[in-house]
C-alpha cells in the first residue's frame, strides 16, 4: 500500500486531470469517485512496478565442471543480501552470484569476493571472462563475432582453490537502493567501500563462513575499492588472508605525485605497445629486458628532464627525444613538438597513423579504424567495443536460463550513465582527520598490512594495459612506505595482455597457475607462520 500511496502522489502531480478535486474541501473529496478511481490506478501500477526485494532471495542450482581431468561438482547461488544502516533500516539490496564446491568443509574452505570497477560497473566482466566455472570463450586481440557466442566450461576456473562470490555495486547489475535511500548514498569512495563491507559481512554471516580464509579480488577501480575495503573490513573485525589487485589504480592524486609523473608512468607501456606492433628499430626479442631499460630511463633521465620544464637545454631535449623515439616508435620531431609529453590519446592515434589504425586503451594489442587518420585521438577504444556484446548478451541469458534467477529489474551493466550519477572522490584515509579530494588508497592498504602482518597482496599487470599502466602501479606500491619486513607481503606478476588480462587465453592459464600458488602459500602461511618480526612465544 505504501507504493500505491507514493505512486498516487506522483500521478496527481504529473497529471492535472487526475488532480481536479485538489482544491475542493476535504469533506467533498472524501470518498469521491475520482479519489477511488485514482487509488485503483495507482495500486494497479504499484503492483506492476519493479522494485528490488527487501527480503533476501536466492536461486540455487547444481552444476559440474571438468578441470585437469577431474570433475568438480558445485552449486551456484544467485541472489541478494540486504544491507542496513546503523539503525537496522534496510538501505540496499545487493546482488551476487556465488559458486561453492560440493563436499568441501565451508568453515575452512577459502572464499573470494570479486568485483569490477568503473566506478559504476557491474561485475559482468570478471564474472563472464575470468575465473567462474563458465566463461565467454575469447581468443587473441580480435573482435568477437555477433551471436551465437562461444560460452561454456572454464578449465581455468579458480573453483579448485576457492569458492567465488561475484558482487554488483549498488546501482549496477540487479543491486538497488531501498526505501528512502538514493544512489548518491553509495556513489563515492568511502560510501562504496562501506556498502561492500556490509554486503560481504552479511553474506559471510548468512552462509556461516566467518572462519573461512577470505580474499578480495578487484579489477581496475575495483583495486581502489579493495585497498579501502581491506582496511574497513579489518577495522570491523574481519581480517583478510589476501588481496588480489588486477590492473590497479591506487592513487588518483596526480598533484601529490607531480604533474609530470603520469608521463613517466606511461612511457614503459608505450614501449611495450610499440614492441608488440613492431614499431621499434632493431626490435629486441625479449620484452622484459627492454622494459627494464625503459623503466630506468623513465625514472632517471626522462623524469629529470621533465622536472626542468622550459629551462631544459636544447641539446638535452634532443637527446631525450631521440631516446624516447627509439623506445616508443614515435618520431623525435613529434615528441619534441609535444614538449616531450605525449598524452595517451595522441600516442594511440600516432603510433600506427601511417596504417590508418589506432591502438586500444584497455588493451593496446587491439587496433581500430577511424573515420579519418588525421585527428588527435581515436574515435573509439577498439579493445572495449570488441568484446562488450558477447559479455552482456551471454550474462543475461546465463543468469536467467541456467541460474534460474528471475528479476523484474533490468540488469545494468553500469550505473555510470544514470541520472544523478556523480562519484564522490573524497576519501578519509586511516589516521587522517580530514578527507582528501583525490584518493590515495595505497595508504589504506599499507595500514591494513601493518595491522595484519599476515595479509598478502598479489599485483597482476598486463604489459599492454594503457588504462592502468603497470609502472604507475609499481610507483604507488613503492610509496606505501612499508617496513622492510613487510615489503615481501606484496608480489607482482606480468602478462602478455591488456587491462582485462583474462581475455588472452594463454595469459588466463598463466594467471590460474600464479593464483593457485598464491592461494596455497597464503593459506598455509596464515595457518602456520608467525607475523613478520614476531618472536616465538
Amino acid at each position: 500500500m505504501k507504493k500505491a500511496v507514493l505512486l498516487l502522489s506522483v500521478l496527481l502531480v504529473s497529471h492535472p486531470a487526475w488532480a481536479q478535486d485538489a482544491d475542493k474541501p476535504a469533506e467533498a473529496k472524501a470518498g469521491s469517485a475520482t479519489d477511488k478511481h485514482n487509488e485503483k490506478i495507482a495500486q494497479r501500477i504499484a503492483d506492476e512496478w519493479p522494485f528490488a526485494p527487501v527480503k533476501e532471495d536466492e536461486s540455487v542450482t547444481a552444476h559440474n565442471v571438468a578441470i585437469g581431468g577431474k570433475t568438480l561438482k558445485y552449486h551456484a547461488a544467485a541472489g541478494t543480501v540486504t544491507i542496513q544502516d546503523d539503525d537496522a533500516k534496510p538501505t540496499a539490496s545487493v546482488f551476487y552470484v556465488a559458486y561453492t564446491l560440493d563436499g568441501a568443509p565451508p568453515g575452512s574452505r577459502p572464499v573470494t569476493f570479486f568485483y569490477n570497477g568503473g566506478p559504476g560497473s557491474s561485475s559482468v566482466w570478471l564474472h563472464m571472462g575470468s575465473f567462474a566455472p563458465v566463461r565467454v570463450q575469447t581468443g587473441g586481440p580480435e573482435y568477437i563475432r555477433p551471436a551465437p557466442y562461444r560460452f561454456g566450461p572454464n578449465p581455468d576456473t579458480l573453483l579448485d582453490k576457492t569458492d567465488l562470490v561475484f558482487i554488483d555495486m549498488v546501482g549496477a547489475g540487479y543491486s538497488r537502493p531501498l526505501g528512502d535511500a538514493a544512489g548518491k548514498d553509495f556513489w563515492g569512495v568511502d560510501e562504496d567501500a562501506d556498502a561492500f563491507a556490509k554486503a560481504i559481512i552479511r553474506w559471510t554471516s548468512k552462509n556461516s563462513r566467518w572462519t573461512s580464509p577470505k580474499f578480495l579480488f578487484g579489477e581496475s577501480y575495483g583495486t581502489t575499492r579493495s585497498a579501502a575495503l581491506a582496511y574497513q573490513l579489518q577495522d570491523r573485525g574481519m581480517a583478510l588472508n589476501g588481496v588480489v589487485l588486477l590492473s590497479s589504480i591506487l592513487n588518483y592524486g596526480i598533484e601529490q605525485q607531480g604533474y609530470d609523473q603520469s608521463y613517466v608512468s606511461y612511457l614503459p607501456s608505450y614501449a611495450a605497445t610499440a614492441w608488440y606492433h613492431n614499431r621499434i628499430a632493431n626490435r629486441p626479442a625479449d620484452l622484459t629486458t627492454l622494459l627494464q631499460q625503459v623503466r630506468a630511463f623513465a625514472q632517471g633521465p626522462y623524469a629529470l628532464a621533465l622536472s626542468k620544464g622550459q629551462d631544459l637545454p636544447d641539446a638535452e631535449r634532443d637527446t631525450i627525444a631521440d631516446q624516447m623515439s627509439a623506445y616508443t616508435g614515435l618520431s623525435a620531431t613529434f615528441i619534441k613538438r609535444a614538449n616531450l609529453r605525449v598524452d595517451l590519446n595522441r600516442f594511440q592515434k600516432e603510433l600506427l597513423r601511417d596504417q590508418a589504425l589506432t591502438v586500444g586503451r584497455f588493451d593496446s594489442r587491439y587496433t581500430g579504424v577511424d573515420a579519418d587518420s588525421a585527428g588527435e585521438s581515436p574515435d573509439f577504444d577498439a579493445s572495449d567495443t570488441a568484446i562488450s556484446g558477447a559479455f552482456i548478451t551471454t550474462f543475461n541469458d546465463y543468469v536467467q536460463r541456467e541460474l534460474k534467477y528471475k528479476s523484474p529489474l533490468p540488469y545494468r551493466v553500469s550505473a555510470y550513465n544514470l541520472k544523478g550519477f556523480d562519484w564522490n572522490w573524497k576519501h578519509k584515509a586511516p589516521g587522517s582527520s580530514e578527507a582528501m579530494n583525490n584518493p590515495d588508497v595505497a595508504v589504506d592498504l599499507a595500514a591494513a598490512i601493518r595491522t595484519n602482518p599476515y595479509l598478502k597482496v598479489l599485483s597482476l599487470n598486463g604489459w599492454y594495459d594503457m588504462a592502468t599502466p603497470f609502472f604507475a602501479t609499481e610507483y604507488d606500491i613503492a610509496h606505501m612506505l612499508l617496513d622492510k619486513k613487510l615489503r615481501a607481503n606484496i608480489s607482482f606478476r606480468y602478462y602478455p595482455s591488456g587491462h582485462m588480462i583474462y581475455l588472452n587465453p594463454d595469459a588466463l592459464h598463466q594467471l590460474h597457475g600464479d593464483l593457485a600458488s598464491f592461494y596455497d602459500s597464503t593459506v598455509a602461511a596464515a595457518a602456520h607462520d608467525r607475523p613478520a618480526g614476531q618472536a616465538p612465544s
